[in-house]
């Protein structure tokens, strides 16, 4: 089990990302366009800069849903790799087997 509080901090980012986002796609998009001239591009920088750094999705992490660990998490499920195994081998998850050969 992960510390309640990093899961909780993950779930903050996740709606300031989703809040943000619309912005912030603007923004890369004034940056990124090379019709506009460099003065209209730096003011865009400049507005990017000013967001919140956690509306940036790359500092996002995938956890577990039910553990919250943050390693070895198969995005499919949304579960870490030991409780997929564990609910696999029960047989909840339809369609999926214990490989043998």
């Amino acid at each position: 089990m992960s510390k309640i509080a990093l899961t909780n901090r993950d779930l903050k980012r996740r709606k300031t990302v989703k809040k943000f986002a619309a912005k912030r796609e603007q923004l890369l998009a004034l940056v990124n366009d090379q019709n506009l001239n460099p003065e209209d591009r730096y003011e865009a920088r400049l507005k990017l800069q000013k967001l919140p750094r956690n509306a940036s999705p790359v500092r996002l992490r995938n956890r577990c849903a039910l553990t919250g660990r943050p390693r070895g998490v198969y995005s499919k499920f949304g579960l870490g790799r030991s409780k997929l195994r564990d609910i696999v081998m029960r047989g909840e998850v339809p369609g999926v087997i214990k490989a043998s050969w």
